[in-house]
């Protein structure tokens, strides 16, 4: 069994992807609350995590809980928004690219598509395979891609966007090819 945690809330007023964001007191709270669900209800080897600030910070609020080493992969590591990462969206207001109709083959400039992302989360898959028993800590769009990709389905610009909200935990049984929200 693996089990995924996403991230607490961190500062949504700018794009997220592969940015050093970090985590808000809320979203300090929210993974502070799902810790504690972990402690008393998930027994796990070890933690491993995205390497971005937000999923460090979230890591390392789970270890202190648990008492769990963290290992950080850039494997683990939300849609790369390229030269958008870390960008005000209130700066974008009249930006084509970024308010125009993206599909999910369209790459942001230096970045991935949401295609790219769902090639690389499927390889993901076969790695993670082998992590037998351990909590990844990472972002909502892997978390979404792993969903798309154990029911079958390609991205559609997360039209079918599954629940995955801040600080959620969810259960992934490979072998059996299921993954459900459990907090």
């Amino acid at each position: 069994m693996i089990y995924l945690l996403r991230h607490g809330l961190d500062d949504e007023s700018k794009i997220g992807g592969w940015s050093n964001v970090c985590l808000t007191k809320k979203g300090v709270k929210q993974v502070s609350d799902a810790g504690d669900f972990i402690k008393n209800n998930i027994t796990f080897n070890k933690i491993i995590s995205s390497d971005v600030k937000r999923a460090r910070q979230t890591a390392e609020i789970i270890s202190k809980k648990t008492n769990k080493k963290v290992i950080y992969t850039d494997l683990l590591r939300e849609q790369n928004k390229g030269d958008y990462n870390g960008v005000l969206k209130s700066n974008l207001k009249n930006d084509d690219y970024f308010l125009g109709d993206i599909r999910i083959y369209d790459r942001y400039p230096n970045g991935e598509s949401l295609l790219d992302l769902y090639f690389r989360i499927e390889k993901l898959l076969l790695i993670i395979d082998k992590w037998d028993n351990d909590l990844l800590v990472t972002h909502r769009g892997v978390i979404n891609m792993i969903y798309y990709l154990l029911n079958n389905k390609k991205p559609d610009m997360y039209k079918d966007s599954f629940d995955v909200s801040h600080a959620s935990v969810h259960k992934l049984d490979l072998k059996n090819k299921k993954i459900e929200r459990i907090y």
